[in-house]
């Protein structure tokens, strides 16, 4: 049997005891029929594909990337747990060179949970790849620049919400336009905070769209701001629900395409996110993934539905126009990303506010949030937030408050962001909380 070109981790975790409900779409079986499928190719059995068992993630591990209002396991079970913690092991045996590439194939997804986490959204409750990039900092000293591609049909809104304003992370997002979709965000406009301007990039797919666009976007927008930022590390959130067969989205890309923008992305780490045909889709798709990842031919993975004639359509298809037109806008602004009058664009106060509404669909909240970003000329900025979660069901909204201190603030910075926590009143607030990943000190104030 030929061997791995690149050395390849499998990090499996399926949920088996978990699931939103028996019937729903996030749910045990999403991925049984891929493990079949790997064991009948005998992927397992090819020399420099290795399989790895997840760890949970630490409740540290937790806070790194998200406030937990009330606490870490008032949003997440021990499947969450696993599920951020198999990306960790994933992380930990490309960084120790233990193996050239990862994949986590594991469940409940993760990127539709923000940095202030009320409950779940979008099926998630824990956000797996801000998980992992908070580990890897941490292990790191702060020193690691890393990219976050994600992949899926709905808009990675988490991610964005959690890096909007941090220059060392760089979130782009690739999904079906967010009018014709949930979360219904990620329009071009989205281009991060005044600290880290245009390091948000993202790309809305008319409906429809397939393996060209897909591909094209990869080639001529992805790639070459990937070859000036300079990433340490590269990771893709693979949500897989492009594909022509899911149930949830409307987008036509295949198990080849999919395969194919993993070999031209060549991510260190693949993490996967949604995908909702079970059957149809998925068991193909990780196999060209794995396949991609590990450097092996890939060729003749495609789905039994998928016909010859289909094949050549798709191959005969012309990239939308709006496609090009909105990668040339986006290149556009990269280029020109250190040239912005951050003033003009932000205001010339001390701080950039902008207010928002979230809503989780998955625990029916309604959201209600202010953030504050700190103008600064020597660091990003610390960040205050102001949450107002209303259960649908419940009378009594919960009041948070956060302050957010970044990696590698300036001492002035710092200093404000701990006056500001210090003087927040749980009077006026259920819980007040202050999260500083650089010295790993989360904090929390409670109303009695």
């Amino acid at each position: 049997m030929k061997a791995a070109k690149h050395r390849t981790g499998l990090v499996f975790f399926p949920a088996f005891d978990w699931a939103i409900t028996p019937d729903h779409p996030e749910r045990e079986e999403r991925l049984l029929y891929t493990r079949d499928q790997i064991r009948e190719e005998g992927l397992l059995d090819v020399p420099g594909v290795v399989e790895y068992r997840p760890e949970p993630a630490s409740e540290l591990d937790i806070k790194r990337a998200h406030i937990c209002v009330g606490s870490v396991s008032a949003v997440a079970g021990v499947p969450h747990l696993i599920a951020a913690g198999g990306t960790i092991t994933a992380g930990e045996k490309v960084l120790s060179g233990e193996v050239d590439r990862a994949f986590a194939l594991l469940r409940p997804p993760g990127h539709h949970a923000m940095r202030v986490v009320h409950g779940a959204r979008g099926f998630c409750a824990i956000n797996n790849e801000a998980v992992l990039v908070e580990y890897l900092r941490k292990r790191a000293g702060g020193k690691l620049r890393i990219a976050v591609i994600d992949t899926d049909a709905h808009h990675a809104d988490g991610t964005q919400d959690i890096y909007y304003n941090d220059p060392e992370v760089l979130h782009i997002s690739i999904h079906q336009d967010g009018r014709t979709l949930f979360p219904g965000s990620g329009h071009l406009t989205e281009l991060g905070g005044p600290g880290a301007f245009a390091y948000t990039l993202n790309l809305p797919l008319p409906p429809g769209s397939g393996d060209r666009e897909l591909l094209f976007a990869i080639e001529e927008f992805v790639l070459p701001v990937l070859r000036d930022y300079q990433p340490d590390i590269v990771i893709n959130g693979a949500g897989q629900d492009n594909h022509y067969s899911d149930p949830l989205t409307n987008m036509n890309v295949s198990a080849q395409g999919y395969a194919r923008l993993t070999e031209l992305l060549a991510p260190d780490i693949v993490v996967l996110e949604g995908g909702y045909s079970i059957e149809g889709a998925l068991p193909y798709v990780n196999v060209g993934i794995i396949l991609a990842l590990a450097g092996m031919d890939y060729s003749e993975v495609n789905e039994p539905d998928r016909s010859p004639e289909r094949r050549e359509a798709d191959s005969a298809a012309t990239v939308n126009a709006n496609v090009r037109r909105y990668v040339e806008q986006l290149r556009e602004i990269w280029e020109q990303r250190d040239s912005i009058d951050v003033e003009r664009m932000f205001g010339g106060g001390d701080f950039y506010n902008r207010q928002r509404r979230i809503f989780y669909d998955t625990d029916n909240i309604v959201v209600s949030q202010e953030e504050s970003f700190r103008l600064c000329s020597r660091c990003s900025g610390y960040q205050k937030v102001l949450s107002v979660a209303q259960p649908l069901h419940r009378a009594r909204p919960t009041r948070v408050a956060a302050v957010i201190i970044p990696w590698h603030a300036c001492r002035s910075c710092r200093s404000e962001a701990e006056e500001a926590f210090d003087s927040t009143s749980v009077s006026e607030f259920d819980y007040v909380y202050l999260q500083d990943v650089e010295t790993d000190r989360y904090l929390t104030k409670e109303r009695a």
